[in-house]
């Protein structure tokens, strides 16, 4: 039969392509006769006649008795077969558990002898109790609840804080519904979206952006948050909820909440007290910065009045000595020409009185000029004047001011009348050529050109004097203020001051040009509207 078994050429191929140990044992030569190479190579050795040539061949790592093994024999031939795992040991000592199975081919005569090693399946269930007994203490330890589902919304498995989380016995939960966790009143919606997570599942967190909240089995509420994952198992869907009640964590976000709120209205309060604190602060300063600028300013005016008040009584002193000195003089030298024919000599001085007193007025006038501005009682009054014809008059009034050799040149062009004040223009005019004639040299001539264009008045007097300094043009409108360069020429120091007024009260304005002993020029522009003369 043996030889039947080695021709078939089928067998042959099943008996060699098979991965197990596969031998013919003999048993009354108590040898093997045929073993597969997957056998030979299992068993470490280098040949198949290697594994032939042993006498009482047995893998065992522990062999058997004489006794065990008639036994096992006997077992054998009563039962046709015999199934046994064992420790086996290879060719180089090294053991493996296998699976013994032994069948007869002819009854106390031939078996076959089937090995399989069951190292790999060992490993894989010592590696598969290795991986539940990890699930196990993961999933019923972890420190978050954790609920398997079905794609029905049955509840297959839950942890142990699951339970606790909802109220629940172990085990109480499983075949549940899951809506049976959800508050009543959203437990319709909470259908749709596990139907909707079935269509499309994803690795996600729930609730975004909203308040989630789970029921326990008392019918209490409570605040979660939520995150799904999923697995598939014999192609059936299984949804797994991650849980954590975040109760105290709301607690803690109200009570974080309340305080931030407070501190909030603390600081409005602070910064309102702070802002009210600041201005008064600032109302304090300011009072104070109005007090040291009146303090300063009234310093400065009393500071200034006194300067004013030296001038004052420097430039009387001054200017009233010489011509009351002149009057003086002159009344005890008319009582020396008491005779009819010293009538002119007598004429002669009181002429020099007359003079004296009309130049005492004319100080006398700028002084009230200067108080009558200072308390503004004095306003322009435009009418409509023919402007050459009022400097004409000014020049013939000014006519017996010149000094021996002096002139007078007029060019104004100014055909039509201009609405100005006529007695403010003819005092400006006055003290301007005053002043022209006074600082110029015997034989000089004195400028007055002027025109009228596009509402302007340009008024021009320019001399052939002393002139004025630079240092001197920046004081020269001050009242009581003369240049440097005037030595004993008589004056006030209030005409300019006067003239800049008057030009002010008009809307106009004063531009003054000179250098030392090379003249001066005085520009007047004022601004007039034309009108018809009745």
């Amino acid at each position: 039969m043996l030889n039947a078994l080695s021709n078939n050429a089928l067998v042959n191929m099943m008996f060699e392509q098979d991965t197990d140990f596969l031998g013919v044992y003999d048993a009354q030569q108590d040898k093997y006769i045929r073993i597969n190479q997957a056998g030979v190579g299992m068993m470490g050795y280098l040949s198949e006649q290697q594994l032939l040539d042993l006498p009482k061949p047995s893998f065992r790592s522990q062999s058997l008795s004489s006794n065990e093994r008639s036994q096992t024999i006997a077992k054998m031939i009563q039962a046709g077969h015999y199934d046994e795992e064992v420790e086996l040991i290879r060719y180089g000592g090294d053991t493996f558990w296998g699976r013994l199975s032994i069948s007869a081919i002819e009854p106390g005569q031939l078996s076959l002898v089937r090995i399989t090693n069951l190292d790999r399946l060992r490993r894989t269930e010592r590696e598969l109790a290795h991986s539940v007994h990890q699930y196990e203490a993961i999933f019923s330890n972890a420190t978050i609840g954790i609920i398997v589902c079905n794609d029905r919304g049955r509840i297959v498995s839950a942890n142990q804080l699951a339970d606790q989380l909802f109220g629940y016995a172990t085990g109480e939960m499983v075949s549940m519904a899951i809506e049976q966790l959800v508050p009543s009143s959203v437990s319709h919606y909470h259908e749709k979206l596990r139907q909707s997570f079935n269509a499309n599942p994803q690795v996600r967190a729930m609730g975004h952006n909203r308040d989630l909240h789970a029921q326990r089995k008392d019918g209490s509420v409570f605040p979660v948050e939520i995150s799904l994952s999923y697995f598939r198992l014999a192609d059936e869907l299984h949804v797994v909820a991650y849980i954590i009640d975040i109760s105290y964590k709301k607690e803690v976000e109200r009570e974080l909440l309340f305080r931030n709120e407070h501190i909030e209205r603390l600081n409005a309060d602070l910064e309102q007290k702070v802002i009210d604190r600041t201005h008064a602060l600032m109302h304090t300063l300011d009072q104070l910065e109005r007090s040291k600028d009146e303090l300063s300013k009234a310093l400065a005016a009393e500071r200034e009045l006194g300067e004013l008040k030296s001038r004052f009584v420097s430039m009387a002193s001054h200017e009233f000595r010489t011509p009351l000195t002149a009057v003086q003089t002159s009344a005890t030298l008319i009582e020396k020409y008491p005779g009819g024919d010293q009538q002119d000599k007598r004429q002669k001085h009181i002429n020099r009185i007359r003079s004296s007193v009309k130049q005492l007025n004319d100080i006398l006038e700028e002084f009230l000029s200067v108080g009558r501005l200072e308390e503004g009682k004095i306003e322009a009054h435009p009418v409509a004047i023919a402007v050459p014809r009022l400097v004409e008059e000014v020049v013939a009034d000014m006519k017996g001011a010149a000094k021996a050799n002096q002139t007078i040149q007029i060019d104004v062009s100014c055909p039509h009348p201009a609405w100005l004040d006529p007695s403010l223009l003819r005092k400006v005019l006055i003290n301007l050529l005053s002043n022209a004639l006074k600082y110029s040299p015997l034989g000089s001539t004195v400028t007055i050109a002027g025109s009228c264009a596009n509402g302007q008045l340009v008024l021009s007097i320019r001399d052939q004097g002393i002139g004025i300094s630079q240092e001197d043009k920046e004081h020269l409108f001050d009242r009581f203020f003369r240049g440097h360069n005037v030595a004993n020429i008589p004056g006030t120091g209030l005409g300019l001051h006067i003239v800049a007024r008057y030009i002010d009260l008009m809307g106009g304005t004063l531009a003054l040009q000179s250098e030392l002993n090379q003249g001066t020029t005085v520009t007047l522009t004022l601004p007039y509207e034309n009108h018809t003369v009745d």
